[in-house]
Order: C-alpha cells, then structure tokens, then sequence
C-alpha cells in the first residue's frame, strides 16, 4: 500500500510479507527497499488446525449450563453490549469454564475467525516468548546489560535487566514527544536505531512507567538469545502461537526485523481464550510444556515497583486484578487499548474474554468479571 503526502518526497509504503504480516518501509524509502525486507520462506504456513478438538482447533467446543445459570450468562453478555451497563463498545465476548466455551457472542460483523488489533494485550504474548526464551535459550532475565548493545563500559543502561523491562521499571525515557513508539509505529523508525539508542531518565529498578518501547526491547533480547535472525523470524508462531491453536495470530516486525509485540498484533477472541487456557494450565498443553515451570506464577506476581492509585496492580507484562470489585485474589489478564482483555482466574478454572473498539468509555472488565463468576455461582 502506498500513500502520497508530499510533493517532494516518495509515498508512504506498507508491504505485507507470508506469515509476517505488514511492515512500514521508513520515511523516504523507495519500493525498491520492499525487496530487503526480512521475510520466511514460502514453505512456511500457518497450518489449518479448524477440524480439530478445541481448544487446538473449532470442533467440540463449547458445553452447556444449567438452564438458570445460562440465563443468568445470556443476560449479562447481552449487557455487555449495550454500551451502557458496563461501558465500552463491545465486539466479541467468551467465557470458558474447565476448558470448555460456555457463552460466546459477536457484533459488529466479527465473529470465531475474524480478529482485530490486540493492541498492548500482545505484551503478554511477548512475555510469553522471554519465558520460552529462558529455558530453551537460556536467556537470564536477571543479568545486567539486557542488550549487547548496552554492555559497553560505563553506559549505565548496562544496568537494565530483561526483568527490568518484563515489570516496566527500565529507566529509560518513555514521556511526551521524546517516546521511541509514535518514530516506530508511525514514522517506520526501527526498534535497533530508535528504542535501543534511547537514554535513561531514572536509575532502572526505581520507577514504574508503562512504556510501550520496553516491551519491544524484550523482543530483541529474545533476538540476542536466540542468535538466528531467520529462526526468529518464525519464532512467536512456531513456539508458541500455533503450538496452541492460535493460527489467526499475527504480530508484525520493523523493516529491520524486530518485532513490535507492544502492539501491533492482530488475534481472534478466540485466540485469546487459548492464551488463557495455557495459563491456566500452568503452561502446559496437550502433554508439552510450552511455558517453564514458574513462569505462569511469576507473570501473575506484582513486581518491586507498581502504579500509581488503587487500580490493578502490574506483572511482567500482565495486569493483576486480585480484589478489584470483588474479584478473587488470583485474577490477571492481558490488558490492551479499546478493551481487550483475557481474563484469567485460576481458582475458579476459568477464562473471560472481553474484546472491543472502544473511545469515550472504557469497559468495566473486573465488575463484568465478577458478575459471570456470581452468576456460575450455586
């Protein structure tokens, strides 16, 4: 796709790739530089899992409630989409329980393989991928220099931790005009030349700051560790998105290859009730460990530094919800812009996932959570 904006300069240019999905070329980059971008082979293919059981495919998945308790659902997913009892404009909602779907609705034209943006809900998928990181390339979260590039004498970002940024306490600038994230979402600036050369405004380990950027530098340190640009290139989809079914998963990468898993991710509501379900499985699914032991426990702990307020407390790359309008103090989910959520609540061995486009109003995800888990209630 190219977009005209100036006389005086090339247009604008998006090039979707196999797999991949879309990458912008950056600002004055003729289609010549389409040719360079970092692609997989044509072999590669997101395999047809539709025909299989769920959760790994479509077939047999859902199971039915008592009659009282189906009303009870039936009535608040219907007030999920009102726009008005819990805020937001909703798109798709489903709740599972024990593994099974037990309510599932669409609006607005999506439907069981019709996704949208993620938006930052892509960050746990991210944290995922350091956790697959850690055993199968024994990237260490705790070793100072989380980047080769910060690992020269005396640049003090050679403090920073990969577990620094997992709980967004890196240190590095991330406010106003100065962020890395509008030059690489909106300008086709890279993570390497934009992210990475970014400087510390507070000492790493000292200050909560939600900063997007973080998130894609958790991505190169898994690059650093897995030491093969091409293995990594198919890195999310092979080891972890279509282990589990999440064959409508697509996060995109800059044109030097790195991806931006902040964001910039499309999935299903689908997808994300099997992202639950691998954490509410402790990682494991269909007999393999995906995820290391102790990951699903770590990402659901609070980290040193938190937020501001009385809102949900914060993870590595997840948002705790533990007494938030009475929900139970395991509760956490992915968290992205417009209202996506997954979420995940052990004790109870269920999934609630709340997917919109939401703008003036936010959804009331805790309360709408609390009010499924009362309404399953005996």
């Amino acid at each position: 796709v190219q977009v005209t904006y100036s006389p005086s300069m090339p247009p604008r240019i998006v090039v979707w790739r196999n797999v991949l999905g879309c990458a912008q070329l950056p600002v004055g980059a003729t289609l010549d530089a389409a040719s360079r971008l970092p692609q997989v082979s044509s072999r590669v293919r997101a395999p047809n899992l539709d025909d299989q059981s769920w959760p790994m495919g479509d077939r047999n998945a859902t199971a039915e409630l008592p009659a009282a308790q189906k009303s009870a659902l039936d009535g608040l997913i219907d007030a999920a989409f009102d726009g008005k009892t819990y805020g937001g404009n909703t798109w798709g909602v489903i709740g599972l329980k024990d593994g099974k779907i037990i309510a599932e609705r669409y609006g607005q034209d999506f439907g069981v393989h019709i996704g949208h943006q993620t938006h930052s809900a892509a960050k746990s998928f991210a944290s995922s991928m350091v956790g697959i990181a850690t055993s199968k390339y024994r990237l260490d979260i705790k070793r100072p220099g989380a980047l080769i590039e910060w690992r020269k004498s005396g640049d003090p970002r050679g403090r920073i931790t990969v577990e620094h940024l997992l709980h967004m306490s890196s240190g590095l600038y991330g406010e106003g005009g100065g962020s890395p994230q509008s030059d690489i979402y909106y300008q086709g600036a890279t993570v390497e030349g934009r992210a990475v050369t970014n400087h510390l405004d507070s000492l790493p380990g000292t200050r909560f700051l939600y900063n997007p950027p973080d998130t894609m530098l958790l991505m190169r340190s898994v690059r650093q560790a897995v030491n093969d640009d091409q293995q990594f290139l198919t890195y999310p989809f092979q080891e972890l998105f279509w282990k589990i079914g999440m064959t409508r998963t697509t996060t995109s990468s800059d044109w030097n290859g790195d991806f931006l898993m902040s964001g910039q991710t499309y999935s299903t509501a689908r997808d994300f009730a099997r992202f639950g379900l691998l954490y509410l499985a402790d990682g494991m699914w269909n007999g393999e460990r995906i995820l290391p032991e102790g990951w699903v426990k770590y990402v659901a702990t609070p980290g040193p530094v938190q937020p501001s307020g009385n809102g949900p407390r914060y993870g590595a790359q997840f948002w705790l919800y533990g007494g938030q309008a009475g929900l139970p103090p395991d509760a956490y989910s992915p968290n992205g812009g417009q209202g996506q959520f997954a979420m995940i609540i052990p004790s109870r061995n269920m999934v609630v996932v709340r997917r919109g486009i939401d703008e003036a109003s936010g959804f009331q995800i805790a309360k709408f959570t609390a009010d499924v888990l009362g309404a399953l209630t005996p």
